[in-house]
């Protein structure tokens, strides 16, 4: 089977981790760099890849069979309208788009076209997640009626000499606590309904540094999470996972998920349950739900290809990157007005008559 030629819109950080991601694909090649600057047509250059500037500049001929977008937000619906008139099938990264109005765009006009859309919330491809889920789906907790998730740790003082990460939208809502949105509504169901509180008490800065969310599900479950990036602790997906090798590892959680029979921690998977009668004078049971690890980025793309050969429907669709984007723009919306705020549900895609 000849390999799926794709191709990286955007050689920043995230680019070029995708781009190596593909090099290293046995069913994948890399076809291009897609980038109008210098340092996206050096990195071309580095790696020997073809180069172009706009996917416009590429030939009819070279046209890749998928293409990752991982553009500044602000472009990605730009990016994806494009991509999805010329057929193209895409992976674009989160968020789908900086606003719902725009997700909510380039969602239909995909659908309407009949082309792929990804979104690359990727931890949903941990095999870590993956078991959580089945263990949840399986009933292993009862009925599920709590969860808590933590993002605290620290950005350096130089991360902020970049002026875009000190602005209103930079902070860790849209940056960070998206990802956990996103795990949350992937084990737990939809959310309904936010309430929020935000502050930027240290640096002073238009961006928030700390905010914190209550949750309610359609199911009837409540949650809490808190996101700072001016905290010292062990306690983020980031710190808990060793899915980024960059971050130190610690033997710590980041999420637990409670239930009528029992609760679940993340990332180790340990399930505490009662042995026979429920109660708390009982001994608890932990057991450590054993799973195989793997690189979810590298799953990412796998799948991605998948798509791509028509055998694998999009475990993150445009549609759910549109509705956890929904949700963080509820959290926003809540810690700016301090009111409570629903989350309507997207009416279901229209149906093309045959």
């Amino acid at each position: 089977m000849a390999p799926v030629k794709i191709a990286v819109m955007g050689a920043g950080l995230i680019g070029k981790r995708h781009a190596a991601h593909v090099m290293a694909e046995p069913g994948a090649a890399l076809s291009a760099i897609i980038d109008p600057a210098p340092t996206g047509k050096a990195f071309a250059e580095e790696i020997g890849v073809a180069w172009y500037a706009t996917f416009d500049a590429v030939p009819a001929g070279e046209r890749p069979d998928g293409v990752i977008v991982a553009t500044p937000n602000q472009l990605h619906v730009e990016n994806g309208l494009e991509l999805a008139a010329a057929g193209i099938p895409m992976l674009v990264e989160k968020p789908i788009a900086d606003s719902v109005e725009g997700a909510r765009k380039l969602v239909r006009v995909a659908e309407a076209a009949g082309v792929p859309l990804l979104v690359g919330h990727h931890r949903r491809h941990n095999p870590m997640i993956r078991k959580a889920r089945e263990t949840i789906d399986a009933g292993r907790l009862g009925r599920v009626l709590t969860l808590t998730g933590q993002f605290w740790l620290v950005k350096p003082d130089d991360y902020f000499e970049v002026d875009w990460r000190r602005q209103e939208g930079a902070g860790p809502i849209l940056i960070n606590l998206i990802h956990d949105i996103d795990l949350f509504r992937y084990l737990c169901g939809e959310i309904v309904g936010v309430q929020a509180q935000s502050s930027n008490a240290v640096r002073g800065n238009p961006a928030e540094e700390t905010t914190v969310a209550l949750l309610r599900f359609a199911n009837g479950a409540l949650g809490t999470v808190s996101a700072s990036d001016t905290v010292v602790s062990p306690w983020s997906w980031e710190l808990t996972t060793g899915e980024n090798p960059a971050y130190p590892q610690q033997d710590q959680s980041c999420y637990q998920i409670g239930g009528t029979h029992g609760s679940l921690t993340i990332p180790a998977l340990e399930l505490w349950n009662h042995t026979d009668k429920r109660g708390w004078w009982e001994p608890l049971r932990r057991e450590r739900i054993p799973f195989i690890p793997g690189d979810p980025l590298r799953a990412q793309i796998r799948h991605f290809c998948a798509v791509i050969r028509g055998e694998e429907e999009p475990l993150v669709s445009g549609r759910e990157g549109l509705a956890t984007l929904a949700v963080i723009e509820a959290v926003k919306q809540a810690a700016r007005t301090g009111g409570p705020v629903e989350v309507a549900a997207e009416p279901a895609p229209a149906r093309v008559s045959a």
